[in-house]
């Protein structure tokens, strides 16, 4: 069996966090097992769908190093809907009703004022065919509903949750297409996931009460189900659900300065028993993806932890991994003198500007030292480690030594009282800037 994941966005909007969590746990999954990983573009409500959002999806998926295998769009499977949807009626599995919003609503609070759950009572089934004509003729088109075989439990093995259970006749027959004839989410979801041969379904826990309908589906199609895996939903830091998740993407990651291995690093194992780790390349974090491993707790995004791991990913990356994107002129040493001090990618520029010049020196200058150090400056060999050389040397002639040392010299050669280890700044400042430097007041 080749394993099959699919993400399945309607684009009526950008991803957030929460889509790309999911998203990214498909993927992994069909990697981590030689399978395949399906975008479906659901877009089968055309007033909200927008063909930017598709582009947004892609390029966001393209971002986080996610192409996927395939892509499917729903708009281009209408005669499909059609006919399993026909089939349906035809086995008596879908059914028209022809109550309002409104009389359902009304319905709904009689149920409640009795203290009865709001299931709906099937009042359409009962309907003759004189009813049903009487309806259409006076404009009344219906909607469907699936019919949920109220005589037999739902259950499955949830690969997160474990053994799973739901009772059908507590459950509403769900309402699958609209009277206009527009689809709901539920049955063409099913009908793609049994065609498209998909294995595995990911997706949030507020889905679950969806996969118990879903399953019945299946079963009036005459198919096997996919298996499926419920996570815990995302929370923010204050360990509440967090409106702020919703506008969370990969516009705003970027916007920050994020990069795309810091979102994967710890999105893949925020939720589980793994430690969340500064891990660029995907390839392990792929070998060690499990559904065993997932909680059962809300998961926590912090984007305090996000850009903490960010900093420790920049850390790790090598120059081919990030030279289309740095200052001009800076090579391999240059890289990898400001590395350890960068938070985002963004910061090596200033650190060029640092190194390339001019700079600013503020606050108070030691100028007897720093003539002293110009002169040994002037003195030394610059062809190895100017740095330890110059510095050696001032240390044997002033006694100086820890801060008093070397703070007077790094403010004068970099214009900061922190930054970079100055043996890899020193070079790169090169003799001239570094005499220049020392000789300004």
């Amino acid at each position: 069996m080749t394993v099959i994941t699919r993400f399945a966005p309607s684009p009526t909007g950008r991803l957030h966090v929460g889509n790309i969590r999911t998203a990214l746990h498909n993927w992994m999954f069909a990697r981590a097992n030689g399978g395949k990983f399906v975008l479906r573009i659901d877009d089968t409500d055309p007033e909200r769908s927008e063909e930017r959002f598709v582009d947004a999806i892609r390029a966001d998926l393209d971002w986080l190093g996610m192409t996927p295998d395939a892509e499917e769009r729903q708009s281009a499977r209408f005669a499909l809907y059609e006919a399993r949807f026909a089939a349906l009626v035809a086995s008596g599995h879908v059914y028209p009703a022809y109550e309002t919003t409104q009389e359902l609503d009304l319905k709904r609070k009689i149920q409640a004022g009795r203290g009865l759950p709001p299931i709906y009572d099937r009042a359409a089934l009962a309907l003759d065919d004189d009813a049903r004509a009487k309806l259409e003729a006076d404009g009344v088109q219906p909607h469907w509903r699936f019919k949920l075989d109220h005589d037999s439990a739902i259950a499955w093995d949830d690969l997160i949750r474990g053994a799973a259970h739901f009772e059908a006749k507590t459950m509403s027959d769900p309402v699958i297409r609209r009277a206009d004839g527009s689809w709901l989410y539920m049955l063409p979801s099913a009908i793609d996931d049994a065609e498209m041969g998909v294995t595995h379904v990911v997706r949030g826990e507020d889905h679950v009460s969806n996969t118990a309908l879903q399953l019945q589906m299946f079963a009036a199609l005459g198919v096997t189900p996919p298996r499926f895996a419920h996570e815990a939903l995302l929370t923010g830091a204050e360990g509440k659900l967090s409106k702020r998740l919703g506008s969370l993407g990969v516009d705003h990651f970027r916007e920050v300065g994020i990069e795309p291995q810091a979102v994967r690093a710890l999105l893949a194992r925020i939720g589980t028993s793994d430690p969340v780790e500064p891990i660029a390349d995907a390839a392990p974090l792929i070998a060690g993806f499990d559904f065993a491993r997932f909680g059962r707790a809300p998961a926590r995004f912090d984007e305090v932890e996000l850009a903490a791991l960010n900093a420790r990913i920049l850390h790790t990356l090598p120059f081919e991994a990030v030279a289309e994107r740095l200052p001009e002129g800076m090579d391999v040493a240059g890289w990898e003198a400001v590395r350890p001090n960068l938070v985002t990618l963004a910061d090596a520029a200033d650190w060029w500007g640092v190194i390339e010049g001019p700079i600013a020196v503020e606050g108070d200058i030691d100028a007897a030292y720093l003539d002293q150090a110009l002169a040994v400056a002037g003195e030394i060999d610059w062809s190895s480690d100017p740095w330890h050389a110059l510095t050696a040397r001032l240390k044997a002639e002033t006694g100086r030594k820890g801060k008093a040392l070397f703070l007077p010299l790094r403010r004068a050669l970099t214009g900061r009282d922190h930054g970079p280890d100055m043996a890899a700044l020193l070079p790169l400042i090169g003799r001239e800037r570094a005499l220049e430097r020392l000789a300004a007041r």
